[in-house]
């Protein structure tokens, strides 16, 4: 997991570094089509075209890439992809969330241990779609949903290919 969200991260951080790429060539190469996208950019945010071209002027003196980062690309230096953070959380992320329903398989009875196992992955996944959504400020009810029916979708499809090449289920 950890390693397809580097290179997910990875491929976005690429292309993010291409259109900055490109953006320093034109603020090099057609500064004042630069300034005139800027500018539309500031008009379009309701300011007058007078108001929204001296905005983009003294903007663009300060820190010229970085204004049309912001405003063209919608970058900032917080939202810059960063691959090995993203692929150390998604690393971590699963060793916690696995350790539990592990912990359930070892401690249940052989006779109890499917049904142990998936009764507290499925609560474990409802904790989970509860504190995201509580983190995240939204209602508890669609992101617990979300991510319930997911991981009970996900959990199915693995057991379901787990005996068709005849996996150990127990």
């Amino acid at each position: 997991m950890a390693i397809g969200e580097y290179v997910s991260v990875s491929s976005q951080r690429d292309s993010e570094q291409a259109d900055i790429a490109k953006e320093m060539w034109e603020l090099e190469h057609t500064p004042e089509h630069e300034l005139d996208e800027l500018t539309a950019i500031y008009k379009g945010k309701g300011l007058t075209q007078e108001l929204a071209r001296a905005v983009a002027i003294q903007l663009t003196k300060e820190d010229a890439l970085k204004v049309h980062m912001a405003e063209e690309l919608g970058i900032s230096q917080l939202t810059l992809a960063r691959p090995l953070q993203a692929s150390v959380s998604s690393a971590l992320s699963f060793s916690v969330g696995a350790a539990i329903p592990l912990i359930a398989v070892s401690v249940a009875s052989a006779s109890q241990r499917i049904t142990t196992t998936v009764l507290v992955a499925l609560l474990t996944l409802v904790a989970l779609g509860l504190a995201s959504s509580k983190a995240g400020g939204a209602q508890p009810l669609k992101p617990t949903l979300r991510v319930l029916v997911g991981g009970a979708i996900a959990m199915a499809f693995t057991m379901a290919v787990g005996s068709l090449v005849g996996g150990v289920v127990l």
